[in-house]
């Protein structure tokens, strides 16, 4: 569950006018495209979502807590058990197996680590043979499914996917975009996936929409999506 009201944010650099966003109510096991494009602020709102950063204004509450009211271990911890996050940059540790990538997670969250569990993880997105293997040995495809098991690990209620098919092709697009339905069904998560890609649009028409697009944004030039 997602629900926002009043929701702004201010960049500490740039002088640029506070973003505003429209108010969202999104059910839990919801989904929500994410639509805007660059510059429009798509990657700062799943960023709030996500306790990665701090809202300027308005009211925040996603899975049932009210953000804002967090700080340092508290929040990384209710993030690591409650937020799923498929990032563009897929961020696996290169000196690390696929196996231990996804054992960060527990650390993370404060919990004893769970080889059956990354073992049923990687499995659920069709990687399970490759889990001794490093990321250098991965394909975009491969690395990307390791990074969605990593994201589902202890069975999020929210599942955020920033641009997970920007780079491929039409074929594998589709793929990742039924892995991603299908991994948020299992674990009954709200999913929100961020887009410029028309395909997505057409794939989940009938999703919840949040056009950043339609609000006066500041156009960025320094990363933020």
């Amino acid at each position: 569950m997602i629900r926002t009201r009043g929701l702004s944010y201010t960049y500490a650099t740039g002088g640029c006018a506070p973003l505003r966003f429209p108010d969202v109510d999104l059910h839990q096991g919801g989904t929500l495209l994410l639509r805007g494009r660059s510059g429009t602020g798509k990657s700062t709102w799943l960023a709030l979502m996500a306790g990665l950063r701090g809202a300027s204004g308005g009211d925040l509450f996603v899975a049932g807590t009210q953000l804002g009211t967090q700080r340092g271990p508290e929040i990384d911890a209710w993030r690591a058990r409650t937020i799923g996050f498929l990032p563009q940059k897929l961020y696996l540790s290169s000196a690390l197996t696929v196996d231990d990538n996804l054992a960060l997670v527990f650390f993370a969250a404060g919990l004893p680590r769970d080889g059956a569990a990354i073992q049923q993880a990687l499995a659920q997105v069709g990687v399970a043979e490759l889990a001794a293997r490093k990321p250098h040995q991965l394909s975009g495809g491969q690395a990307q499914r390791v990074a969605l098991a990593r994201a589902v690990l202890l069975a999020p209620q929210v599942l955020l996917a920033d641009e997970p098919t920007a780079s491929l092709d039409d074929e594998a697009a589709a793929d990742a975009l039924a892995l991603l339905q299908q991994s948020a069904a299992a674990c009954d998560a709200s999913l929100i996936i961020a887009t410029h890609d028309q395909r997505v649009v057409q794939a989940l028409g009938g999703a919840q929409t949040l056009d950043l697009n339609e609000i006066a944004a500041p156009r960025a030039t320094d990363g933020h999506g």
